[in-house]
């Protein structure tokens, strides 16, 4: 099998030539020409991917030992070692033995103002540092859904080019709150102002703390971001909510529904209206896991990234006694059952799952924590097949973003190079061996 891009550039530019049968143009010229186009629009750019097994994200068997050609960052031609010729001149990249996987998305995450566990810190260059260890653990594209500023779209706009190397963002600017559906309709066209790529709502009273944006705000707001072109991606907690904000059209629904399973309207209207759902089971880890060691601090793969100070901090014997302490830690973990049992009865019905983790708060660490994710969805009842899925094309179709997610021909060249196959272990996707981001190595990535 061999899949490739339409060809026709190259040949209507040599058509574009003059003819040397009615010009004065002497033929060696115009084979210099046709040889230096030639050389320019295919050996000299091309970077050839030989020998993986590749699992494309569509949900496709996979193929064994596969060639990616990548050109200009996106991915050329498709096929088996055998079916296609190397062009000359390529660079190669020989992976036999590896598995590549396409980059993976996370579609609730946060690029944030948090450096280690101290907030206070938005600026451009905490942001990169951010979006290059998202890269670095393998996720190549982000939804920053909240707390976002200008900065971040400034580096959303420049990011579609051959020449990145750092995790893609995409925002949706400062979580709308209102009072009245006047007061979050204006928050909405600000952010619209801004070129965001979601409105992000927050309807949960925080375990009766607070107060719920009530439905005729969070209608309003729907409406207003419709009329705009906008989606909108909707924290909640309660199934009640849930069913609501769906009713009212809501596009995303970004956490678990949390206090009880969810019955057959809700997962009817889920399947019937084609709303994404993102579980975000590492979000409700994070809030009572500090309470003794977590497993995770003596994973080499998550040492390789952590500040020392950070788990010092973490490991305080005053911290872990307040979250023992927490009333609300203790009701986040009985709510992880609720939303892994809601979990495996929604992915098996039909319903879209994408991916996320709502990382990027102090203590929810970026890169890390989304491995981690994937594991808590196999565990929830998954098929490792679904989760890359849920993680990778279904993640992208859930943001409304079409050129990344999968390894397919004209799609930019995001992907992973692992060293066990995750369709065996789905913890094998903590064997990265390198990223790449249109077709650019990620830099700084320890063996």
């Amino acid at each position: 099998m061999v899949i490739t891009r339409k060809a026709g550039n190259m040949r209507q530019e040599m058509r574009s030539l003059p003819d040397y049968r009615s010009s004065m143009l002497p033929r060696f010229v115009l084979a210099f020409a046709l040889v230096t186009l030639s050389c320019s629009q295919s050996e000299s750019l091309a970077t050839v991917f030989t020998g993986a097994r590749l699992i494309d994200g569509t949900g496709a068997a996979p193929l064994d030992d596969a060639v990616i050609i990548v050109r200009d960052g996106r991915i050329d031609v498709i096929g088996r070692a055998g079916d296609i010729p190397v062009p000359v001149g390529a660079r190669v990249i020989a992976l036999a033995g590896k598995t590549i996987i396409p980059g993976l998305i996370n579609a609730h995450g946060h690029v944030s103002d948090v450096s280690g566990l101290e907030g206070g810190h938005y600026n451009t260059d905490n942001l990169l540092r951010q979006l290059d260890l998202y890269a670095r653990y393998g996720i190549t594209a982000v939804n920053s859904l909240g707390g976002d500023g200008a900065e971040a779209i400034a580096l959303r706009s420049e990011q579609d080019t051959p020449d990145l190397d750092r995790a893609r963002i995409f925002a949706a600017g400062a979580v709308v709150t209102g009072s009245t559906p006047e007061e979050a309709i204006a928050m909405v066209d600000e952010n619209v102002s801004m070129d965001v790529d979601f409105i992000k709502i927050r309807v949960d009273d925080n375990l009766g703390t607070g107060e719920k944006m009530p439905p005729e705000v969070y209608r309003a707001v729907i409406q207003r971001a419709h009329e705009h072109g906008t989606q909108v991606a909707a924290h909640l907690y309660y199934l009640e909510d849930a069913k609501g904000l769906v009713e009212a059209g809501v596009d995303f629904v970004v956490h678990s529904v949390r206090d009880q399973q969810v019955d057959d309207d809700f997962v009817t209207m889920m399947v019937e209206r084609d709303v994404c759902y993102s579980p975000t089971l590492m979000r409700e880890v994070s809030t009572f896991v500090y309470e003794s060691e977590p497993d995770f601090f003596a994973d080499p793969f998550f040492l390789r990234e952590v500040e020392p100070i950070v788990l010092d901090q973490l490991r305080d014997p005053e911290r872990r006694q307040s979250i023992r302490q927490s009333a609300s830690a203790q009701a986040y973990k009985v709510a992880l059952r609720t939303a892994s049992t809601n979990l495996r009865r929604l992915a098996n019905a039909g319903v879209t799952i994408a991916m996320g983790t709502d990382t990027g708060p102090a203590g929810r660490f970026q890169g890390y924590f989304e491995h981690l994710e994937l594991e808590r969805m196999v565990h929830a009842g998954m098929s490792t097949m679904d989760v890359i899925v849920a993680s990778t094309s279904a993640a992208a179709r859930c943001m409304g973003k079409a050129d990344i997610g999968s390894i397919e021909v004209g799609k930019w060249a995001d992907f992973v190079v692992l060293d066990e196959d995750p369709l065996q272990n789905i913890a094998s996707t903590r064997t990265v061996s390198s990223v790449w981001i249109a077709g650019n190595e990620v830099p700084g990535i320890e063996g």
